[in-house]
């Protein structure tokens, strides 16, 4: 499964010609790099989206077009079906969601690399909003995490002197975990005694 995900991490790469930001490669400014890597990054999975994320906030280290580009990782990850969301939510309940909440918004009001973000009323009245986990989310991130540490020091070692540590950056999003952020929320869920995915974020719509 590894040989599986890393060809389709170099197929992937070379779909969005990813190979242009080596030096030997590259060719002056490519007004269409930035918005490719992100492509790509979408493309691989949420962790991918998160290290995009992490890169975006270091503007003393990446050109400006990339930064800008990446920063759009922030706040404008495809959310996935809300049928999905609904799914998570009764098999993490075991029961209707109907027989937890008297009404639970379909569309999302916000969506992340990990997570997206549903409003909804409890039975007895309280307006709260639920944090789902997409599905599967647990399982890319584990299976990425060790690729990612390797291609990232694979591009420390092409990259060196003033470019980008992309390892360092990576390791960044360790302080994640409790942090609060859609990444923490997944450490939250699996970390927690038994707890249920989209309950580990669940807040009052006004606290």
């Amino acid at each position: 499964m590894a040989l599986l995900r890393l060809a389709r991490i170099l197929w992937i790469g070379l779909r969005f010609r990813l190979y242009r930001f080596l030096p030997q490669f590259s060719n002056g400014l490519d007004d269409t790099r930035a918005v490719h890597l992100r492509q790509a990054l979408e493309a691989l999975g949420p962790i991918f989206v998160k290290f995009g994320q992490v890169l975006s906030t270091r503007r003393d280290l990446l050109p400006a077009d990339i930064a800008d580009e990446l920063a759009k990782l922030q706040d404008q990850v495809p959310p996935f079906d809300s049928a999905l969301a609904v799914c998570e939510v009764e098999r993490s309940l075991g029961k209707p969601i109907a027989e937890a909440f008297r009404d639970f918004g379909r569309q999302p009001v916000a969506s992340a690399s990990v997570a997206q973000v549903h409003f909804a009323t409890l039975l007895e009245g309280t307006e709260v909003a639920v944090k789902v986990l997409r599905p599967g989310v647990e399982r890319a991130i584990a299976r990425d995490v060790l690729l990612l540490q390797t291609a990232a020091g694979l591009m420390e070692g092409l990259w060196a002197g003033e470019r980008i540590a992309a390892a360092a950056q990576f390791r960044e999003l360790a302080p994640a975990r409790g942090a609060g952020d859609s990444l923490g929320l997944l450490f939250a869920a699996r970390d927690g005694d038994g707890a249920n995915a989209w309950h580990a974020d669940i807040t009052s719509k006004h606290s």
